[in-house]
């Protein structure tokens, strides 16, 4: 398979990560390779670790990087396995951490990854295809209330409680195997002025349901409360998000980790003692620019964080 991938945010990504030539930077989220090839290229005596839970990926990501190769090492892993991923390689603290959130485009467009509700597939979404559960899983076997929770939660549809019902009604007569399906299934749930909306009407549920098989939210906390502490002194942490929910988890742990004191507010002085880990780089979410969102539609969603060690 071909993977080929626009980077969203590319120079805010480069200039926000601050890379000097004998540092360690890790791209949590290698996909094309598109972050990682800049990063690499500016490095001297320094050092890339490029991660992705994605096999695929990764094999074109060390196709992409081939003239850097001598300053690179990939592992497959999935980015929230940060501290065994360092100690494994024998690291304690590094320069530079970027972690690009978004689904890789090629993940998307490949009908028999399963992630589009615009080609038939089986439904799997999964993005390390050594995992065990799959879309097929979620879909026909979780109770009503998982389904409901999740469309709800995960894709932010307001018709969770009749999606999921429709889904348990027809897996009863036969098993939900095809993206397809599942559309076709969504549809018939959904009232007639919900369908004659822009959006797919498959959009959220399917978003809903790629979140729970790659546990995507658990992910990103996981590795939000352990980055901070792999960092080097002037260190960053960059993180793009898609979505409103993996960019609160990234936006609150952030700003706790820059204020420090947890004293109630009500309390005259500190009595904590926590200091300030980070402070942020900007105060708002860096967005892409009228000629990134021309030449790809994708990036209209992308919000870019970065936090610097103190």
């Amino acid at each position: 398979m071909a993977f080929s991938h626009k980077s969203v945010l590319l120079d805010e990504c480069i200039e926000g990560l601050n890379i000097k030539p004998d540092g360690i930077y890790l791209d949590g989220t290698l996909g094309g390779a598109g972050h990682s090839y800049e990063i690499a290229a500016r490095l001297t005596t320094g050092r890339l670790i490029g991660v992705d839970r994605d096999q695929i990926a990764l094999a074109a990501a060390r196709e992409r990087l081939a003239p850097y190769l001598d300053r690179v090492t990939t592992v497959h892993s999935n980015f929230c396995e940060l501290e065994k991923i360092l100690d494994d390689l024998g690291i304690d603290k590094i320069d530079g951490m970027l972690f690009d959130l978004g689904v890789s485009s090629p993940q998307l467009d490949e009908a028999e990854r399963g992630f589009s509700y615009m080609a038939d597939a089986p439904l799997d979404m999964r993005m390390n295809k050594e995992d065990s559960l799959t879309a097929y899983d979620v879909v026909n076997t979780w109770d009503y209330e998982e389904l409901r929770h999740i469309l709800y939660e995960y894709g932010e549809e307001r018709y969770a409680p009749q999606i999921a019902a429709a889904i348990c009604r027809k897996r009863e007569a036969a098993p939900i195997e095809t993206t397809l399906e599942l559309v076709d299934v969504i549809r018939s749930a959904m009232p007639a002025q919900a369908l004659r909306e822009k959006q797919h009407p498959a959009k959220r549920s399917f978003q809903a349901i790629r979140i729970a098989v790659n546990d995507e939210l658990g992910s990103v906390s996981k590795l939000m409360r352990c980055a901070f502490g792999r960092l080097n002194k002037g260190g960053r942490l960059a993180v793009i998000t898609f979505h409103s929910l993996e960019d609160r988890i990234v936006k609150s742990e952030m700003q706790q980790a820059a204020k420090g004191c947890t004293c109630p507010p009500e309390f005259p002085v500190c009595v904590c003692g926590k200091k300030p880990l980070v402070k942020l780089v900007s105060r708002k979410p860096i967005v892409s620019g009228k000629q990134e969102l021309e030449e790809n539609p994708r990036a209209r969603s992308a919000k870019l964080r970065i936090a610097e060690k103190l």
